[in-house]
């Protein structure tokens, strides 16, 4: 078989402008660096923080800085994307802000809980929002390229999906985290539990534990173990050390898919340094008639997670958009079934673990 590399997704035809909502750390380095690549046009950005857009914007060329959400708005293209990118206790007031029917890409986590979820859930079905949550770790490269791989079935059925994440995150970039009453898993380890529902659908419980760092006592949890339960075949883990301190040797960032001819690992640079990123990074071992595995191989690939993925998910909303797409695989009624899973990931953290017998 060849290894073919992760390619981008097919271009929308029209492009639609882009309306940015937000001037954080997430869009300068992810949404713009992106939205440039692909070429889509930003017409317009809005922050809270009016010098922040406006130094953004002018790093980015975009021609637009709207003091007010209202006038972001107003100012919109009739044909405009709203990439929302605020944290998720601001979503409530700018989704009821837009435009009935308007094509909207909403950064995760899709609520602060369950019921803030199905809040924004039923604000958007009432406001026919063609929206979807910005899960863009399914099109990471190396993620398509791995699913593709399997979809071919280089490595035979899949069983297994891990994801290990051994680094040290540098927390003080997102200040608006500390005193929140979640972190880990509601901002990070969404991520994985959104990816593990893609390739392998809906878990039918979870097992988890998130604890604290004696390093970071402003923030909540950020270590993290999550057990989907699949049943008695398949196996679907998650840990996640946000605390690793220790140098590069040790740290991990990984995605690893095994199946019953092979297995496939994906390195995921940017968490190794998220400062820095390092190179994503993919590789494949199958096994041979006689089951002996062979050497592992490198895939190659085109982009990383940061910023090549943001490419993949607003493409989606403007391809739904322009009903080039009857899907739109990061949907709110989807996104929804990934937030109950993190709510029940939190439910089980608080229930606590099964008591030891006494002797």
């Amino acid at each position: 078989m060849t290894l073919a590399p992760g390619q981008p997704p097919a271009p929308p035809c029209p492009l639609h402008p882009v309306v940015v909502i937000g001037a954080g750390g997430i869009v300068k380095a992810a949404h713009l660096p992106a939205y440039g690549l692909a070429g889509f046009p930003v017409a317009a950005l809005h922050d809270l923080d009016s010098a922040k857009a406006r130094a953004l914007a002018a790093e980015f060329g975009v021609p637009r800085v709207c003091e007010t959400l209202a006038e972001a708005v107003a100012a919109a293209p009739a044909d405009a994307v709203f990439d929302v990118a605020v944290p998720a206790s601001a979503l409530p007031a700018v989704l009821a802000a837009l435009p009935d029917g308007a094509p909207v890409l909403i950064q995760k986590p899709f609520g602060e809980d369950l019921a803030q979820a199905r809040q924004l859930l039923a604000l958007c079905q009432r406001k026919r929002l063609r929206a979807a949550v910005n899960f863009q770790l399914r099109y990471a490269p190396c993620v398509a390229a791995a699913r593709r791989l399997i979809a071919a079935g280089a490595i035979g059925e899949l069983h297994d999906v891990e994801v290990r994440v051994t680094v040290h995150m540098p927390w003080h970039l997102w200040t608006f985290l500390e005193g929140l009453p979640r972190v880990e898993i509601l901002y990070h380890s969404v991520h994985y539990v959104d990816l593990i529902r893609s390739f392998l659908g809906e878990p039918r419980g979870v097992y988890a534990k998130t604890v604290k760092h004696p390093r970071t006592s402003r923030l909540a949890s950020t270590r993290t173990n999550i057990a989907l339960d699949y049943g008695d075949l398949l196996r679907a883990n998650i840990t996640a050390n946000h605390g690793h301190d220790f140098g590069q040797k040790h740290a991990e960032s990984y995605v690893k898919w095994e199946g019953t001819r092979g297995a496939i690992k994906a390195r995921l640079g940017l968490l190794l340094d998220y400062q820095h990123a390092q190179p994503d990074e993919l590789e494949i071992c199958r096994v041979d008639a006689d089951g002996r595995p062979g050497p592992w191989q490198p895939v190659p690939l085109e982009g990383n997670w940061y910023p090549h993925a943001f490419i993949g998910t607003m493409a989606s909303v403007m391809r739904y958009a322009n009903g080039e797409s009857a899907d739109l695989p990061t949907c709110v009624e989807d996104a929804f079934r990934t937030m109950a899973v993190v709510e029940a990931a939190y439910e089980s953290s608080a229930r606590g673990a099964t008591p030891i017998p006494p002797s």
